[in-house]
């Protein structure tokens, strides 16, 4: 809830003394601005704050060695509400993390942290299953109610949306560094509303995981497409073979938009198999229909699990979707792909990936695609998916924020199946 600096500086101070992530904080020194996050010093005179009022953050940055001092809890100073805005009261984030090499804004998210590649030693600070596989992925999820409306708003142009109403934040330009239980929005467009009957657990998924594999089918149905037209004259009764690399939330996004997508748009034409990289994914896999499975054991070598996934793929595959890039991983993604295929990877890790596999991907005719979030369209009309129940939301679980930390842990060591939320009102 939100604390009143006036009338409770005392319990504030103990508040944040007592909070586990917040070791670098001195209580002789303690002020206001210790408890604040790092902020950008390049857009901090454009936000005014309520500075009577404050509320909690959490704050996850991408992971160090072991998972540790990645969580960090701080109250700030509760924003002004935007006059073409709004402020919206967080019930459910899910747990995503912002890298620490990008600035408060988040303008593009992707499943794995590029400076995890396999094959570049001094870059590698920790590579858990998690960050591999994609169940932990730098992004901004949260699901809410909103709380005020900017003075600027009417009838006329709020865009259907009122005080109270749920809805999700598509992640925009200058997102904030952390998950704060009130947050501002500078405008109605970034705000997609979401009927009664989607929970907010399920909603909180949708802005960075499941957009970001929608977007990734929706590439891969364009090149599909193509393939398909291409052998319409020689070879017309050919499948497309689609591997989705990766069960963790991402991957178990893709693969069930994927399945819904081409059975509307023509199933008959599409193979998908999941290549997964643990055996509890693996499982989650196997609960899939008309989807192939093939475990990606690491201890294999690299020419046995290439010729494993062709073989459980029927051959040489035309489009991967890759969600568990790492330089290792999309290596052997690019050895299962045929001549003349595509690899769809997030653009954020591609900044790093593309320049060291350009000339392998010359040297195969193969096509390496940067795949971006997605937009606000994308997300309104995944939203009506998943509530009408055409789409199942892979697996998850809900903590109270308060377990962030712990939550985070557990997420890096794999022992959270599919995805971690966390409640930071009970509103359901």
């Amino acid at each position: 809830m939100p604390v009143d600096i006036c009338s409770q500086q005392h319990n504030l101070m103990g508040a944040i003394s007592g909070t586990p992530d917040t070791s670098s904080l001195s209580l002789n020194t303690l002020s206001l601005t210790n408890g604040l996050p790092p902020t950008d010093p390049e857009h901090h005179h454009h936000t005014a704050h309520n500075m009577n009022k404050l509320c909690r953050q959490v704050s996850i940055e991408s992971p160090g060695p072991g998972a540790k001092n990645c969580v960090f809890n701080f109250f700030v100073p509760i924003e002004d509400t935007p006059a073409h805005g709004a402020r919206i009261k967080i019930v459910c984030a899910g747990a995503c993390y912002r890298r620490r090499d990008r600035a408060n804004s988040i303008t593009s998210v992707s499943s794995v942290s590029s400076e995890l590649s396999d094959y570049c030693p001094s870059l590698t600070s920790m590579a858990s299953p998690a960050i591999r596989e994609g169940s932990f992925f730098s992004g901004f999820e949260v699901a809410g109610v909103i709380e005020a409306l900017g003075s600027e708003i009417t009838e006329s142009n709020n865009r259907g949306l009122h005080i109270g109403q749920r809805v999700i934040v598509f992640p925009f330009d200058e997102t904030p560094a952390g998950y704060a239980e009130l947050m501002v929005v500078p405008d109605l467009e970034h705000i997609v509303p979401i009927p009664d009957n989607l929970n907010m657990a399920e909603a909180a998924m949708l802005p960075t995981g499941a957009l970001l594999a929608m977007n990734a089918v929706f590439k891969a149905q364009a090149v599909v497409t193509e393939i398909l037209a291409q052998r319409a004259a020689t070879d017309s009764n050919k499948k497309c073979r689609i591997l989705i690399v990766g069960t963790g939330g991402l991957a178990l996004w893709a693969v069930r938009i994927a399945s819904y997508h081409f059975a509307a748009t023509g199933a008959d034409s599409v193979d998908i198999t999941v290549a997964s990289i643990r055996d509890e994914g693996f499982r989650l896999a196997t609960e899939i229909k008309n989807v192939s499975v093939v475990q990606w054991n690491e201890c294999l070598y690299e020419p046995q699990l290439i010729e494993r996934t062709k073989d459980v793929c029927g051959g040489p595959v035309d489009v991967v979707i890759d969600f568990g890039t790492t330089s290792r991983s999309l290596h052997r993604s690019m050895h299962c792909l045929s001549k003349g295929g595509v690899v769809l990877i997030s653009d954020e890790v591609a900044e790093k990936l593309l320049p060291k596999f350009s000339r392998l991907s010359n040297e195969y005719q193969q096509e390496i695609i940067p795949i971006s979030n997605g937009t606000a369209e994308q997300l309104a009309q995944l939203v009506e998916l998943v509530a009408n129940k055409k789409i199942e939301p892979p697996p998850y679980s809900v903590f109270p924020c308060e377990q962030a930390a712990e939550v985070i842990q557990k997420l890096c060591n794999s022992e959270i199946p599919g995805r971690a939320i966390l409640r930071f009102h009970d509103i359901e």
